[in-house]
């Protein structure tokens, strides 16, 4: 029973851990896409800003690892973003793994207990014959708490770590647009830019114009 209270204590910690971290304002802070898609387009990608994006939030550090690059191709930017997102991937799914080998390894340690429980009932019938059937009949019914309070143990975990892939999952996609918008961005800013920097022609003056003068 004490390795599965031990698990019930280390899977909550690690649910409301990851609900605190993996909160949709603290991952996917409202208005912040819209408000880099805007720098960008005023051309406002100072590295302070840059540096101040990067530390707000999941979705500001992939956003700023594509502003690093904005004066690269296209692709190159798409492969950093997507190296970048990797990582902070790798991140949200922290001791998810964990809280899958609890689920996994709390059915077995309840049927373990189980097993050792009726081993050692058995032991002492052996030893001392069947005596009071209810006396049996508790004995057994002691042993099978340790199965069921593995499965208790082991449903919320599993559950928990499939709700909190599946909110990754969403996370990831809604991320992945927020990116491809601001790629977007910088490529209409990068076409408008050397128009802006043509140099404008003077026209000629008319031949009326020239005669007169000369």
């Amino acid at each position: 029973m004490i390795p599965l209270l031990l698990l019930t204590v280390v899977g909550l910690a690690i649910i409301v851990e990851r609900f605190w971290t993996l909160r949709r304002k603290a991952v996917l802070p409202p208005g912040l896409g819209d408000e880099v898609r805007a720098w960008a387009a005023r051309g406002r990608l100072d590295p302070a800003h840059i540096d101040s994006l990067r530390r707000t939030s999941p979705l500001g550090a992939l956003l700023a690892a594509a502003l690093d690059v904005r004066h690269r191709p296209r692709e190159e930017i798409r492969e950093r973003v997507e190296d970048v997102g990797r990582h902070l991937v790798h991140r949200m799914e922290r001791f998810l793994n964990t809280l899958g080998t609890i689920a996994a390894a709390g059915p077995l340690l309840g049927l373990f207990g189980t097993v050792v429980g009726m081993i050692q009932m058995f032991m002492g019938i052996l030893d001392h014959g069947v005596g009071d059937v209810n006396q049996l009949a508790g004995g057994i019914g002691k042993a099978l708490v340790c199965t069921a309070t593995g499965m208790i143990v082991a449903v919320p975990a599993l559950m928990f770590h499939r709700y909190f892939r599946g909110r990754i999952a969403a996370y990831i996609v809604a991320m992945e647009h927020e990116a491809i918008g601001l790629m977007d961005t910088l490529d209409t800013r990068q076409a408008a830019a050397p128009a802006d920097l043509q140099p404008t022609t003077t026209a000629a003056p008319p031949a009326d114009a020239r005669g007169g003068l000369s």
